[in-house]
Order: structure tokens, then sequence, then C-alpha cells
């Protein structure tokens, strides 16, 4: 699979980063329950495409020089491929995830074992989180979903344990219940300055967020791209950057030129068959910040 595209519209360089993640092959992929608005149990699903779609992910991370590690996935645990909601890593320190749901609920210790196998320091959660489903570091700080998910004393835990700002974010579209639905963060590495001396760059969703987390946004972010309601209804936002390249939703074809037009990177994968559990492409990433 090729990532050379055209060359940006724009004189601004930006540099990729090299990003260490997790991922979980969809091995026991499918659709048995209804746990958000994408999921649908009574129409079929094909996890050998979904394995398929997942391995072409799975490439263009190693193609793009990442290392990635993978956790074993677990019979009768079908959306523990959906890596992101499984903790939170900053600095070596794995906070992990306690779901609302029963039906994922076995997925947070599983997740915990692997950080704590691999020489993390596992923090247990006190209040229901979907880690990286609900927390993006951007820059310095992290953005912190509620709504639907991830309950906002878990923000305040977050805070303590990592000692960064923690900027809360009420979601108010069940069909984006996680933040990283509704947010990309397109600049991922903390103290990140633009080349025209700006901060990061994140882009986002407005019909996602109630009016005061929409008001936080248009201050802290005023030169966010605004995707539009197509591309976000493809789960387009829920993508991942190394600063340059953004792996985003193959449909997602508004998206694909905005960031053609800042000077990033777009590249597009089919994850079509994960769609109907209601996960893209961040869902499947988990970043390791050691």
């Amino acid at each position: 699979m090729s990532t050379t595209l055209p060359a940006p519209a724009t004189s601004i360089v930006r540099t990729p980063s090299k990003r260490t993640i997790l991922m979980c092959r969809p091995d026991f992929f499918t659709v048995s329950y209804r746990i958000n608005p994408w999921m649908h149990p009574e129409a079929p699903t094909d996890t050998s495409l979904a394995v398929r779609q997942w391995e072409t992910l799975y490439q263009t991370y190693l193609d793009l020089g990442f290392d990635v590690h993978l956790i074993d996935p677990v019979d009768g645990l079908p959306d523990m491929v959906y890596a992101a909601n499984g903790g939170f890593v900053i600095d070596n320190i794995a906070y992990g995830a306690s779901f609302t749901y029963a039906e994922r609920q076995p997925e947070g210790p599983a997740y915990m074992d692997w950080f704590a196998a691999n020489d993390f320091d596992v923090r247990v959660p006190e209040n229901i989180n979907e880690g990286e489903g609900d927390f993006l570091l951007v820059g310095d700080i992290i953005l912190a979903g509620t709504g639907f998910r991830s309950a906002t004393n878990s923000h305040e835990e977050l805070a303590r344990i990592y000692g960064r700002e923690v900027v809360t974010l009420e979601l108010g579209n069940p069909s984006f219940y996680h933040l990283d639905t509704a947010i990309a963060v397109l600049d991922p590495a903390p103290g990140f300055t633009a080349p025209d001396g700006s901060g990061p760059n994140i882009a986002y969703l407005p019909s996602a967020f109630n009016e005061t987390g929409l008001a936080i946004l248009r201050e802290r972010f005023p030169d966010a791209l605004l995707v539009n309601e197509e591309d976000a209804a493809v789960l387009g936002l829920n993508s991942f950057s190394d600063g340059y390249n953004v792996v985003i939703a193959s449909r997602a074809k508004d998206f694909e030129r905005q960031l053609r037009e800042r000077g990033y990177n777009p590249i597009g994968v089919d994850l079509s068959e994960l769609l109907l559990g209601g996960g893209g492409v961040k869902c499947c990433t988990l970043e390791l910040r050691r």
C-alpha cells in the first residue's frame, strides 16, 4: 500500500514523529449486543473481512515506522479490537479503563494485565472511564470527554495522576459517544509549536458538543479544522496522526482535502466492517507514551 500522495497546497512543512502504539487483532469481532447507535446485532458481520481491514491498518502503521505492540484478543470480548478504550498512557503511567457497560467490563483488567507485564506503572481506576476513547493529549493538556461513557470524576482522577490540566468537554450526540469520534488531534507531541508559531492543531465536529464545550473549543483552538457531518458520519475524525501523516477513514473526502491544504499527508484506510461496532482508526489505536 502506497502512502505517497500529491504535495500539499501549502508552504508549511510538517515533521512526523515516531509513534508507539498498542493494537488488538479482531479475531473475535462481531456485533452481538447493542451499546451504541452504530451497532445492530440483527445485521450480519464478517469477522474475516474485519481482520483483513485491520491488517491493512496495522501494515500502514508499520510502513510509517511506528513501533506496534499487540495484545492477545480474548474470545467473548468482541470489542477488544478497540484498543484505545483500554486505558490512557503518559509518562509510562497507564491509567486503566473501567467500562460503563457490563459487556465490555472484562476488557479493563485484560489491558491492565498487559500494561503491568510490559513494565508500565498501572493505576487501577476509581471511576468509570473508557481510556483514550475519551481522553486526548493535545500539546500539554488533556481534553476529557463526558456525557455518554466516562464520568466527570474520572477527569479529576486523571488530573491527580498526571499533574496536567484536564479540560472537560461534554458530548451531546449519542452517535459520537467518545471524544475520539468527535475530535482528531493532528499535532500529538507534548510541547508542540507549529511552524507558524501557533499551538497544536485539532479537527472537530461542532454539533457533537454542547454549547459550553463548543465555546471552550472555539476559544482554545481558533484555527481548528471543522469537519462536516458527512465525514464525521464515517468516523473520519476517529483518526491517528504522527504530526504529518494522518491515517483517516478513506470515505472522509472533505476532511482529506482540508488536511492536505494544511500541510498534512492524509492516508485513507477502509475500516467499514469495524464501523459496524462503532469504531474506526483511532478506536483501534492506543498510544503508549513512555
